[in-house]
């Protein structure tokens, strides 16, 4: 009962048992993440999954935010920025008159300062950003230049994204990478955790945000064990907000409540793909991780597993959200590739040496049968599905693979070490397909076996890559950058680095019977995910209660 007491909700009972009580004016989000006990740990710095998700989602804020339905920079915490004519300095002019929700000025030394503290602490600098910034200094109260070690103009959607924390609170902090920050100094419009306990916490309106106070009173998060409890929640209307995965969802939560009840999943998100590790052979031969995809009915896959929400992937490997960039010569380059076909998928099987032998099974050349492991996290349950999919397939090709679901923290370790022989897995979310492509083909991305990856599980360089993206990362040149990015899509086509299946959704439902004003595929000022940090800013801001 002492988990309920904290909701600060009343309850009714109702069929099925009681069920909370919203307040009014205060906004129900269900966190990304499941757990059944919060940690209250607000450390803007850290990974997304080690922090609460006003962390980043409402209390501290970036330079710029970009909006994937526009494909637009929108002006944050600073205004404007421009590049030097060399690319070798980035200059940011910051709004002016912003304050710390502790009444203390906003400026471009805190911006120096969150630049320093990355410097310092490089396990802080998930973005990687020390790989090519040398400094960034504070040249005047609302101006802030950064000077790169040699041109990088990719450097702009990783410096503008991050959070900027306070100096004069930071400064003091004795491990930034252990402090968990509990009770948050920030420049976002909810700031101030009036409650806290590990199954709800409550974070007050900001009244010094720089945009106006907030029409919303409060923010309050509950937490759900799993998918099904969270669902349940969506789906009875005891949350307002939510990003998560829901099967029939016309059925199960729009059929619920017509007027109120909405979603909107946009294939947007990064692309989720197939990883055929490629220290363990056959997985270095192109022409296998082609067979291997050959094997795969995607549309049955997307239909299955997907409920039909997305849609295949292509050649290019692109998501939706990169659509203006997609080649029409790269997609017909690959398409042979990612089509379900047996007949060509046993075909350059026999190419790469892996026959059948009189049991139906494939041999590697060395006569050892091919059965490989397709690793899964046990708790996501449409990737469990989708593994199901690609395994039939590939035992129909004579493939004796295995499933094997692992917890996710197995899971996550044994695919950033390169531990694995096959795993479903998600593509790094950008801007532009500079990074996608960086994560999935580039030299700079391989690490060795055993040392942790944030990408390039599968352990792959290409050095016609490296030429392409180094060549990008010169020149702000829009046509320039677009035969580079269609280069790069041929190379992508050719090799079949990673095996895309396909463009992620963004999950995002919402109930408006209390508030107005979200996203939608009618109003698509945003993406409507809770999930998609920073841009969840922009929808906390024009949220009104009714």
């Amino acid at each position: 009962m002492a988990a309920i007491v904290t909701l600060t909700v009343g309850f009714t009972a109702g069929c099925g048992g009681a069920r909370p009580v919203p307040t009014p004016g205060v906004l129900e989000i269900a966190e990304g993440p499941k757990t059944s006990a919060f940690t209250r740990n607000f450390n803007p710095l850290l990974e997304a999954g080690d922090m609460r998700w006003p962390a980043r989602g409402s209390m501290y804020e970036p330079l710029l935010i970009w909006n994937p339905i526009t494909g637009q920079y929108v002006p944050w915490l600073a205004q404007s920025f421009s590049f030097s004519d060399d690319h070798l300095r980035l200059v940011f002019t910051l709004r002016h008159g912003v304050q710390w929700s502790d009444g203390q000025p906003f400026g471009a030394a805190d911006v120096a300062f969150t630049f320093e503290l990355l410097r310092t602490h490089p396990a802080l600098d998930v973005l990687g950003v020390g790989e090519y910034l040398r400094a960034a200094r504070a040249v005047g109260d609302d101006t802030v230049a950064f000077d790169f070690t040699r041109p990088f103009v990719p450097g702009l959607e990783d410096i503008s994204a991050y959070p900027i924390v306070p100096a004069h609170i930071w400064k003091d902090v004795a491990d930034p990478l252990t402090f968990a920050n509990p009770n948050p100094i920030g420049t976002g419009p909810f700031t101030e955790v009036t409650s806290f306990q590990p199954q709800a916490y409550r974070i007050e309106r900001n009244p010094r945000y720089w945009g106006g106070p907030p029409a919303i009173q409060a923010l309050h998060v509950r937490a759900y064990p799993a998918n099904d409890q969270s669902i349940m929640a969506i789906v009875n209307g005891e949350v307002d907000w939510a990003g998560d995965f829901i099967p029939a969802v016309k059925r199960i939560h729009v059929g619920r409540d017509p007027v109120h009840h909405h979603y909107w999943f946009p294939a947007l998100d990064a692309t989720v793909a197939f990883y055929a590790n490629t220290t363990v052979a056959p997985f270095g031969d192109a022409r296998v991780r082609k067979a291997l995809s050959m094997t795969i009915d995607r549309a049955r896959l997307v239909m299955v597993a997907m409920h039909d929400y997305t849609h295949p992937s292509d050649g290019t490997g692109l998501s939706d959200a990169h659509e203006r960039y997609r080649d029409p010569a790269a997609v017909a380059a690959g398409q042979a590739w990612v089509t379900h076909d047996p007949a060509g998928a046993e075909r350059l099987f026999a190419e790469a040496g892996l026959l059948r032998g009189a049991d139906g099974w494939r041999r590697t050349p060395d006569g050892a049968r091919f059965a490989p492991t397709i690793v899964v996290p046990v708790g996501f349950s449409d990737w469990v599905v989708a593994s199901q999919v690609i395994a039939r397939g590939l035992r129909a090709a004579g493939v004796d693979v295995t499933m094997r679901t692992l917890d996710y923290n197995a899971w996550n370790d044994s695919v950033q070490k390169g531990e694995f022989d096959l795993s479903m897995g998600w593509t790094l979310y950008s801007n532009t397909p500079y990074t996608f492509y960086r994560g999935l083909m580039s030299r700079q991305s391989v690490k060795p076996v055993g040392q942790d990856a944030s990408d390039n599980w599968h352990r792959l360089a290409i050095p016609e890559a490296d030429r392409e993206l180094t060549a990008l990362e010169e020149t702000v040149d829009p046509e320039k950058q677009m035969r580079l990015y269609h280069a790069l899509e041929m190379v992508f086509a050719r090799e079949a680095p990673a095996i895309p299946l396909f463009p992620g959704p963004l999950w995002g439902t919402f109930n408006d019977k209390r508030f107005t004003g979200f996203p939608s595929e009618n109003n698509p000022y945003a993406p409507l995910s809770p999930n998609l940090f920073p841009q969840a800013l922009l929808v906390l801001t024009r949220l009104l209660p009714r």
